[in-house]
């Protein structure tokens, strides 16, 4: 059990550290929440792909070295994921919450 605990606790800190190395890379980040959502907050450099209209707009990653996909708790922006690495994108990181790429991006790009 503890081996269990000690490999999801270093794959989140792994997650992490990819994450931070992406946003100083100049990561593309896309928040994948309703347009009302991103109106309230977002992150900053970030554009609005909301998770419905994802698959009508592959077009915009094209050609991006990494993608950084975030929204309310992780759970669209895992779907998001999963959607691009279907069609064919590499270098995709579900980033979580966009508060918590919101703090990298404040750490990493002051």
């Amino acid at each position: 059990m503890f081996g269990f605990f000690k490999n999801m606790f270093a794959n989140a800190e792994q997650n992490q550290a990819g994450l931070k190395t992406a946003v100083k890379n100049a990561a593309f980040l896309v928040d994948v929440r309703s347009p009302s959502e991103f109106a309230s907050g977002s992150v900053a450099g970030a554009v609005n792909i909301p998770l419905d209209t994802l698959p009508n707009q592959l077009s915009q990653f094209k050609d991006k070295p990494a993608i950084v996909v975030f929204c309310r708790s992780g759970n669209r922006s895992g779907q998001a994921k999963a959607i691009l690495e279907q069609n064919g994108f590499k270098s995709v990181i579900n980033g979580g919450t966009w508060e918590n790429v919101s703090q990298i991006v404040n750490e990493v790009r002051p």
